[in-house]
């Protein structure tokens, strides 16, 4: 094969699931970052090991032909960034190349979106990884948890485990955006979008 037969070399990607750590934080809804990270990590023959410098549990794998790294912070949610910013400084990943998972309540539950950029819409994770990486420029994957309606409930309707009817949507969704991640991988960053959307 010649040089100009070759595939275009595709830099490395940072996939990291926001949640916090602990079996008491495992079943709520902060933590579908969490959920969505073991998904992935599940359908792999990776498993993720504890690097205390790095304040993550991470794992190098290669999914649909590209290099990734998976990180599952240590951190409590409000130092989310704490991880993102050592994992990808120490692995040469740039903001770019980084796909943040969480949850979202500004989205219905069932729902996932994908984005690049922008702001945190208050999400203390999101906040933090931007603080700690200068920059908002990296992709995020948005899991839909409802919003409870009142602003002062907000913080106890993220740290309670949803209905079972609700977790079922969330995890369906999460299903929908594994599925739409073999064109996020291959570069196909507006194609995924247009499948995830059109999906639900």
């Amino acid at each position: 094969m010649t040089t100009s037969d070759q595939e275009p070399r595709r830099d490395p990607l940072l996939i990291v699931g926001l949640g916090n750590p602990g079996p008491s934080y495992a079943e709520t809804r902060h933590n579908a970052g969490f959920w969505f990270l073991d998904e992935l990590v599940s359908g792999t023959d990776a498993q993720l090991k504890l690097q205390t410098r790095l304040h993550a549990e991470t794992a190098k794998v290669s999914l649909h032909g590209r290099e990734c790294w998976l990180a599952r912070p240590t951190t409590f949610m409000n130092h989310s960034g704490r991880a993102v910013q050592a994992v990808s400084a120490y692995y040469k990943i740039s903001p770019e190349n980084i796909l943040v998972a969480y949850d979202e309540l500004d989205l219905p539950t069932g729902t996932t979106r994908l984005k690049f950029d922008g702001g945190h819409g208050g999400h203390n994770g999101i906040r933090d990884t931007i603080r700690c990486l200068g920059t908002a420029a990296f992709h995020r994957l948005r899991i839909g948890i409802g919003h409870p309606g009142v602003k002062d409930a907000v913080t106890p309707w993220v740290l309670s485990r949803p209905s079972r009817e609700q977790e079922l949507g969330i995890r369906q969704s999460i299903g929908r955006a594994l599925d739409c991640l073999p064109e996020f991988l291959d570069g196909n960053v507006n194609e995924a979008v247009k499948q995830l959307h059109t999906d639900g």
